[in-house]
This record gives structure tokens, sequence and C-alpha cells, in this order.
């Protein structure tokens, strides 16, 4: 049986479910990036990696949803003066569970201690189902990835974070994640 998405995915005004989502860029002290793996129950042989995060519950807010994301996703417990941003916005619009969503995306970036061995303890049923690991990975190692990478800019996005945030947000737009990447789209995001 195909998981179903949560209560927390509406149907917007185009017909789609859609929910919005706060997202972490972690970078360890080596400026590696912290990602999950995941693939979807209809299409077990499609995997991606992606960053840390998923939807904001009612009432919270952005910075809230963030760090309960990373709590439950990866075991990190940082505070709200632990985050920079947000640094890049977009909008993605993807087939998942047999059904087109769009997910109203916000994401951080969060600095950590190397050494941060991830645990997947809080993730929920669906999580697990979906999930497959959390890696460590340098931009090299994302570049050299063979498996699609949400959103697609994330290695140009990591080595220009990592060299420090220049206090701009990059907007993103709407990304088609199902479709190749525009290459104007990866100048755009990494300025």
């Amino acid at each position: 049986m195909t998981p179903a998405l949560g209560d927390d995915w509406a149907v917007g005004p185009d017909g789609l479910r859609r929910r919005r989502a706060a997202r972490v860029i972690v970078l360890d002290d080596a400026d590696r990036v912290l990602l999950v793996r995941g693939h979807d129950a209809d299409q077990p042989e499609r995997s991606w990696w992606f960053t840390v995060g998923g939807g904001i519950d009612a009432g919270e807010s952005e910075v809230d949803a963030a760090l309960r994301e990373l709590r439950e996703e990866a075991g990190l417990a940082l505070a709200p003066t632990d985050l920079v941003g947000p640094v890049l916005t977009r909008a993605g619009i993807f087939r998942f569970l047999a059904e087109t969503c769009r997910q109203d995306e916000v994401f951080f970036l969060a600095r950590v201690d190397g050494g941060h061995e991830p645990t997947d303890a809080g993730w929920t049923p669906v999580e697990r189902d979906v999930l497959d690991e959390m890696r460590w990975l340098t931009t090299a190692q994302l570049r050299a990835e063979t498996r699609e990478v949400f959103p697609s800019v994330l290695p140009d996005l990591v080595d220009a974070l990592a060299r420090g945030w220049d206090g701009t947000v990059r907007h993103l737009g709407t990304q088609y994640d199902d479709e190749p990447a525009d290459p104007e789209e990866l100048d755009d995001a990494t300025g």
C-alpha cells in the first residue's frame, strides 16, 4: 500500500496539493553538507538527495519548523540564533506518492561542528518508508553523484555559502523537479 500525503498538504487554487516547508542547508567545519536520500514509494527505482526539512505546522514560524525538522530528521538540537537567513526560496513542483505536489520552500543555513552523527530516531512511519539514508557530502561528491539533487543548484549554492553568506536571499522561483534544470537558474542562484 502506498503511503498518503499528510493532512498538512491542502489543495491549492491550481488543484495541486501544496504546503509550505522550511529546509536547512547544514554545513560542517569541513564545508560538507548534510543531506537525506529518499525515494518515492511509487517509483522505488528513482532516488534523490535533498536538504533536511519539511512542512511548516499550523501556527509554527519558519524558524521553529526548521529547528523542529533538524531535531526530528537528523537529531540536531539547535537554537534560533544558529540559523542564518533565509538564504533561498523556491517553489518545487514534483510527483510524490502518486500526486503532483507544490512545496513552497524557505531555506536557512546552519553551521555545526564536524563529527555530528545524524540519527533517524525521530523519523515518522512515512519517512521510514521513503527515506533511505543521511550523509555528509562534499560538493565534489554531489557533483559526481548520479542521483538527482534538489534543488539542482545545491552544489554551487553550498560553495557560495561556505565562503560566507552575503545577505542576499536567492529566489529560484518555480522549479519543476521532474524536469531538467534550466542552466540560467544555476547562474541566478549562485550570484
